[in-house]
Order: C-alpha cells, then structure tokens, then sequence
C-alpha cells in the first residue's frame, strides 16, 4: 500500500504497487521480439535481477520472486522548463534501447558496464570522433549476454510518469538510480565508478567500435533490433 504521506500528484496505488508485485517480468528476449510487449506509451519501467553486480548493496530493496529491483526509469522525461520541446520517447524506445542499445544513450548499461568491467573483461572507450563512450560492440554484446541472464523488466503506463518515479525513489532502496537518489549512500560509490572509467577512456585510445553490428533475431528469423 502507498503510505498516504509519501504520496505525489496524481500516483494511484495500483501503479505503484504494480511494480513492487509484477504479474509479469520480461526478459530481454521477450522485449526484443516484434511485436514488442512493451507499449509505445508513456510510463514507467522497474528492472528486477538476479545475479546482482559486485558491491552493490541489496538490503532494503524490495524484493520479487528472489528477484531485487535495483533500479527505475521513465519515458517520456519531464517536460523542460526553459520552453524546449519535450520528448517525444515511449516506454516501447527506452526499455529495448536499454536491452539493447549502448552505454552512450543508456544510463544503466553504463552503469552496470561501469560496475561489472572486471567480472565481464569490458572497459569503457572513447569511440568514432572521440565524444562518445561506449564499452563497444563486443563489449555491449558481453553486456547484452548478463542482462539476457540477469535483468528482467516490468512497467506501467502513466500520463505523467515522473510523478510516479518521483514517489518510488523515496520510498524505496533504488541502488543503481543517480538522479533524484542523493539520499541513497551507494549513488556515490556508481558515480565515482562512471568519474573513473570514463578518466581512463579518456587517457586511452579512441576506436573505430568495429566489430560489426548487433543484431538480435525473433523467432520470425528477422532482424528485429540492430545497433551498428
């Protein structure tokens, strides 16, 4: 239940309690096929996982099915305020491209690249111009690999989702969450990971990132996502 205190605008019980007690986890093969589960709507996503990254504090997090959810995000994000346009994403874009996508645009594979460089042998680069930073395509393919056999997705669709993510980060242990999560002690233990690894992308060489595209086939043999 949602403590009457913590609540925020308009936040109804069953969205918050919907991702503390999922019907339904989808792994990143069930994300990645078309049609896609996952709708083209605003909303709000909750990752569960198994196999927790080294150092990563789970105590207090709620828990499903053994499962720990470590970390929420949104789609769209909340409108600026300096008259920009807003985003135009959906829950659909922002779940697979963190399945699938790349360091540079996904704030999560950043951080669990960041935190399992050593168990994965993956580091993060600088890659194509130098302005970007990515663990590369065989890097975010062994990345791809731990989230196929770890990370499992629930979400929920809200017309102003950044209320409800609002309301869940205070109410609950969210580990792997930076923005809007000071009050959590280990967002500055991940922030000073990211500092390091991209300070030593920096000082190394930058790449090309060959190594061919990544490509996730349905079981209509398509090629349903492909991020060069």
């Amino acid at each position: 239940m949602l403590p009457v205190s913590a609540r925020v605008g308009n936040v109804k019980n069953h969205d918050y309690n919907v991702l503390l007690r999922p019907p339904r986890l989808y792994s990143r093969r069930e994300v990645l096929v078309r049609p896609s589960p996952v709708p083209a709507r605003p909303g709000v996503y909750a990752w569960y996982f198994r196999e927790v990254p080294p150092g990563v504090p789970v105590h207090g997090c709620n828990r499903h099915d053994g499962l720990a959810l470590l970390y929420v995000g949104i789609s769209p994000s909340k409108p600026p305020w300096n008259g920009k346009s807003p985003s135009k994403q959906s829950l659909a874009g922002r779940v697979r491209y963190h399945f699938a996508g790349n360091a540079e645009g996904s704030t999560l594979r950043l951080t669990l690249g960041c935190l399992l460089t050593d168990q994965l042998g993956i580091r993060l680069t600088r890659v194509g111009s130098g302005d970007r930073y990515t663990f590369t395509n065989p890097g975010e393919i062994r990345l791809d690999t731990w989230l196929e056999q770890n990370a499992v997705v629930c979400w929920v669709e809200h017309p102003q989702p950044w209320e409800l993510e609002e309301l869940l980060l205070k109410t609950l242990s969210l580990p792997l969450n930076i923005d809007g999560n000071d009050r959590h002690p280990f967002v500055a233990t991940v922030r000073a990971c990211r500092r390091a690894a991209r300070a030593a992308a920096d000082a190394g060489q930058c790449m090309t990132d060959s190594g061919g595209p990544r490509r996730f086939r349905g079981t209509s043999g398509q090629a349903d996502f492909c991020q060069g």
